[in-house]
């Protein structure tokens, strides 16, 4: 993305249609770096910290929390390094040349820290001595913005701060990293500020691959990290199953789920009769001959049916409201958080879809019997459900029954 103009940003730099075609091209482009990185990266700084017991050990509970990388400085790497776990990426801001000596005295010279630096130089010594790099940015005008991208895109890591409130900035280099392997991190600026660092996370659906967020007191923390398992990033597993029959069953009513968010042509949603799994259930997102579509929508299926969700939980179609968290699953399992807009509940004639995976175990799906209803083929392509015939592949969600409530119990359960 064109970031010449960045004097003049406004709110239609990026639009509705870009922001989606830049949330697709990082899930499809950037899948291996997020997995890698793990879903949600989430930095500490230290600046001010002299022993893993200052600012009443908050050190100590951050590295048993959700954090995976902590920020050290010249002046209390030795004292606070040896505190942290091995899982935890370790940071060392090193703004002078003479900074980088102080690695070669740590064990094993230091080799497993990523060196974080404003300056080009010791970054270029750093990454000439093998280390991996951090660029730190201050960003509060136009060139300071293009500046930044375009040293960030040369190293590991950008981490960025921004003096004004506002979230364009974020967006603009959001969309000009899209299609690179840098990890983007936003610090925020106040210690006290959760919602900051929690809309961060979420900016153009995708956010920024992590923050620096370094509350000061336990209160702080403790609300970042509830609200932080509420973004939940976790892909769910998708496998190819076989269709053993597809046959109509009469008159009964369905719903459509109608989301406050756009699907994208390779997104829909799991649902199925029994808490043993789901079908991949298209979105009104391909072309139909004599309707809209409805790229908000799944015509998702009869009002008993389960609708996978969040935490290996389900919800019955039925108990769905507006302002209900929902999931959206993509072909390759990778998931996104959305919310019901509107349930659209009304009888129409019905269909049975049951389906076997390569366990042998079968799960069923009950929806609209009608041709501009589809599912998932196992090439994430639309099946037109009245066309389907035994021997079809499409893709499922398969999982161990016993519900209570929408939550998995250990119980002996026969579903059929």
């Amino acid at each position: 993305m064109d970031v010449t103009s960045t004097n003049t940003v406004n709110n239609d730099s990026v639009n509705m249609q870009k922001r989606e075609r830049i949330r697709l091209e990082r899930v499809e482009g950037d899948r291996n770096r997020v997995e890698e990185a793990g879903s949600l990266i989430v930095w500490f700084d230290t600046a001010g910290l002299a022993t893993p017991t200052d600012c009443e050990g908050m050190l100590g509970r951050v590295v048993n929390q959700a954090y995976t990388g902590v920020v050290l400085y010249p002046e209390n790497v030795a004292a606070l390094a040896p505190a942290l776990p091995a899982r935890v990426i370790k940071v060392l801001h090193t703004p002078r040349l003479e900074d980088l000596e102080r690695l070669k005295t740590l064990p094993q010279g230091g080799q497993s820290f990523v060196v974080a630096s404003p300056e080009v130089q010791v970054l270029q010594k750093a990454a000439e001595l093998g280390f991996n790099t951090c660029y730190r940015a201050y960003v509060d005008d136009g060139a300071s913005l293009h500046a930044s991208i375009q040293e960030g895109v040369h190293h590991a890591y950008l981490m960025v701060r921004f003096r004004d409130p506002t979230n364009i900035p974020l967006e603009l280099v959001i969309a000009s990293l899209q299609a690179t392997r840098t990890v983007l991190i936003k610090e925020i600026n106040t210690p006290t500020d959760v919602d900051d660092a929690i809309v961060t996370l979420g900016v153009m659906e995708v956010g920024a691959d992590g923050v620096m967020f370094s509350p000061r007191s336990h209160g702080a923390l403790s609300e970042f990290v509830s609200r932080l398992g509420r973004l939940d990033r976790a892909a769910t597993k998708v496998e190819v199953a076989s269709v053993v029959r597809s046959v109509p069953i009469g008159m009964g009513y369905r719903s459509c789920i109608d989301t406050t968010t756009l699907f994208s042509p390779t997104e829909g949603m799991l649902v199925g009769s029994t808490s043993q799994g789901g079908i991949l259930c298209c979105p009104e997102v391909f072309f139909l001959p004599y309707m809209e579509l409805r790229p908000f929508r799944v015509n998702a299926g009869a009002v008993h049916s389960y609708v996978y969700n969040y935490s290996n939980r389900t919800d019955y179609m039925s108990e769905l409201r507006a302002g209900a968290s929902i999931m959206l699953v993509d072909h390759t399992g990778k998931t996104r958080r959305s919310s019901v807009g509107r349930m659209k509940t009304e009888v129409r004639p019905l269909r049975l879809i049951e389906v076997e995976f390569a366990s042998g175990e079968r799960i069923n799906a009950i929806m609209q019997d009608d041709w501009h209803v589809r599912i998932f083929s196992d090439e994430a392509k639309p099946l037109n459900i009245t066309a389907l015939k035994p021997g079809d592949k499409v893709l499922g969600h398969l999982a161990q029954p016993g519900r209570h409530v929408g939550i998995k119990v250990d119980e002996h359960i026969i579903e059929t």
